[in-house]
């Protein structure tokens, strides 16, 4: 069994894909082509949103958004520690302090309630990640960032495709960034990602950003980075994203149907808790269980692959050892760590392969 089957995707789409691959190889423009504008204009209407800006990773989105705003060593961003390391890893590379607050024990996304306590006069953006494929909750978040003046940054690269009270995941604050990771809910076959903003200026600086600054071509007025997108990623996209909103349906109902066979089979596991104004795309399916080593060695025994997201939160890291945290700063954050799982979620998982899955899970925890 696959945790995440990219190959059945690939032969359901196949002709499509070496139709448009083929298309680049013939005209060539190999970095930046058509197809680049082609894609940010369909993501742009998908999230409902101004502007697209197609880049080459979902790291570098993070890290493009950041330079926009104008992030200085020494400045503060708000963020969680329950996530990737990409998160504090780009606000550390600017020379900038991540702030970790702790997170809700439900949905594992930042507490809304921890986060105003956590602001200074050094505080220039809150960067909370929509984890697992659930967006945090954008009303409380951007109401504190407006009383205090300061912009938000929606890491969603695990919830493209998810709706927050009706609006689409990176529509719902002052920039929002995606990864296109392979293993995504909406992934290409390669890295790629995208920043979204409605503010034009905003844009406008992120267009400049991810081509070395350049505004016109030898003409830098500003520091850049090379974030450009490979144009074949692009065309990936171009297809993929076509029957994407299908996909959402499916793993959203495969979520659905994980949470209900398990609460059926009364197991002693916390299934993902779904906030009733949103709406989920699963980029991974996480339980919380006592005994995960264990568990896990049971499960693969029986073929059945299993992954943890996260097992060291970002404040216990080695990289960010200088911020002073010790064990037991951020309990739920801890203590989530100590207990997710990860189980196999795809588009094109079968309700037989789940109920499979829920059965080995019983036995094994017997």
């Amino acid at each position: 069994m696959e945790f995440i089957d990219l190959k059945a995707q690939y032969k359901q789409i196949q002709p499509a894909i070496q139709a448009r691959i083929n298309a680049v190889l013939e005209h060539g423009k190999y970095i930046m082509g058509p197809e680049v504008q082609e894609l940010e204009e369909k993501l742009a209407d998908y999230v409902g949103v101004k502007h697209c800006i197609a880049v080459s990773s979902g790291t570098d989105a993070l890290l493009i958004a950041m330079m926009a705003l104008e992030i200085q060593p020494g400045d503060e961003i708000i963020t969680t520690p329950f996530t990737f390391i990409s998160t504090g890893e780009m606000i550390r590379l600017l020379g900038a302090v991540p702030v970790f607050v702790d997170i809700d024990p439900d949905t594992y996304n930042i507490s809304p309630g921890l986060i105003e306590a956590a602001i200074t006069e050094k505080t220039r953006a809150i960067a909370p990640v929509s984890l697992y494929g659930q967006c945090a909750d954008f009303d409380e978040i951007n109401a504190i960032a407006r009383k205090h003046g300061i912009p938000v940054i929606e890491d969603a690269a695990q919830s493209f495709g998810a709706t927050y009270k009706g609006k689409k995941s990176c529509g719902l604050s002052t920039i929002g960034c995606t990864s296109f990771f392979p293993s995504k809910p909406l992934g290409c076959y390669g890295d790629g990602g995208a920043c979204f903003t409605d503010d034009d200026a905003l844009a406008k600086r992120m267009r400049e950003i991810r081509v070395h600054g350049q505004e016109r071509r030898y003409y830098h007025p500003v520091i850049g980075i090379n974030g450009r997108m490979d144009t074949i990623q692009a065309a990936i996209l171009i297809v993929k994203l076509e029957i994407f909103p299908e996909e959402v349906r499916l793993r959203e109902a495969i979520g659905a149907s994980y949470t209900q066979q398990i609460k059926d089979s009364a197991i002693a596991v916390t299934t993902p808790t779904i906030k009733e104004h949103n709406t989920s795309v699963y980029a991974q399916y996480t339980i919380a269980v006592d005994d995960r080593e264990d568990l896990q060695a049971k499960l693969a025994d029986n073929n059945i692959p299993t992954a943890v997201h996260y097992p060291v939160p970002l404040h216990m890291q080695p990289a960010f050892h200088e911020l002073g945290f010790k064990q037991g700063s951020l309990p739920v954050s801890e203590n989530a760590a100590s207990k997710v799982m990860s189980l196999p979620m795809h588009a094109t998982l079968k309700n037989d392969d789940i109920a499979q899955i829920v059965h080995q899970l019983n036995d094994a925890l017997r």
